[in-house]
């Protein structure tokens, strides 16, 4: 899977992420771009997923106008721990998000 990992998701996640292409927007050039704009070049780039703690953009967003799959971690903040508690559901489930869909990972 092609991962890119939003501005607001810390990038010391992506050694959690070691047997995926994991990119941030950042390392992509794409800082401080709208989430339209963001999402529309990262289907330009193949991106699979976007994985982000942004629980507005799939309100902001159509999904249906987009070939990526968006999954939203529901955390409190971006500090690692709290992103860790949630990665195993995302590892578990990353071969079933579907292109076009948001998902909401929220903690148990």
């Amino acid at each position: 899977m092609k991962i890119l990992l939003d501005e607001c998701v810390t990038r010391k996640i992506k050694s959690h992420l070691n047997k995926h292409k994991v990119f941030t927007v950042f390392e992509m050039g794409w800082s401080g771009l709208k989430n339209g704009t963001l999402i529309g070049n990262a289907i330009n780039e193949s991106f699979d997923i976007l994985l982000t703690i942004d629980k507005n953009i799939s309100y902001q967003q159509n999904m249906k106008n987009y070939n990526i799959a968006i999954v939203i971690l529901d955390v409190e903040n971006s500090k690692i721990e709290y992103i860790i508690e949630l990665l195993s559901d995302f590892k578990n489930n990353i071969n079933s998000y579907q292109k076009q869909y948001s998902y909401l990972i929220k903690s148990k």
